[in-house]
């Protein structure tokens, strides 16, 4: 038998035990409910990662609502182009991030008039899916009572799918979710001098 021919064969082998071990687990998966899914780290990508779900819910015609808690700016290509579908709510609710605005009060009083908008969603069942995109800094930052928050996302509605971006997911967050992604930074086009792009940051 030629190398050729053992390597074609091995990876066959090798192929078709990865295929029955992921069968077995797949037909372990028998549960169905709305996730929670928290997106974190110091990476980029994280509420590039939340969009991207959201286009997929608005594939498969479920209802998506999205709170932006700490972005205040309406020029974005993800608005532009979400706000045009039917299906999708878009909600800005920032005043920009805590060192433009320079004021703490104003930031907690902001921060609390966004989390009525989006416990709203957290309670209403015709959400299939509700986008908090950088939540977690007003946890971090004690923007927002705690208990509050983890209570809304325990006790939404049973389908409800709820996807929370932004740096520095408290541990009470991350051990509730269902999924938890800690993206880490490698390298940064910022950090080299190079402006935000349209397109690609904004």
């Amino acid at each position: 038998m030629s190398t050729a021919s053992k390597q074609a064969d091995y990876h066959a082998l090798k192929m078709a035990r990865k295929k029955a071990q992921i069968d077995a687990s797949i037909e372990q998966a028998d549960t169905e409910k709305g996730v929670l899914i928290v997106i974190t780290g110091k990476g980029k990508g994280k509420s590039t990662s939340g969009f991207g779900m959201v286009a997929r819910a608005l594939g498969h015609g479920l209802k998506v609502g999205v709170c932006q808690f700490i972005k205040s700016r309406t020029d974005t290509g993800e608005e532009a182009f979400f706000k045009n579908q039917p299906l999708c709510e878009w909600h800005v609710l920032g005043d920009g991030f805590t060192w433009d605005t320079q004021n703490l009060e104003q930031d907690i009083a902001t921060s609390k008039c966004a989390w009525e908008v989006a416990s709203k969603m957290l309670s209403d069942a015709r959400y299939n899916l509700v986008l908090l995109d950088e939540l977690t800094y007003l946890l971090s930052y004690r923007y927002l009572d705690k208990e509050s928050v983890l209570s809304a996302l325990k006790n939404r509605p049973a389908q409800q799918h709820v996807v929370i971006t932004g740096r520095s997911a408290i541990a009470e967050l991350r051990e509730l979710a269902d999924t938890v992604s800690d993206i880490k930074e490698e390298k940064h086009a910022y950090k080299s001098g190079i402006i935000a792009q349209k397109g690609v940051d904004f």
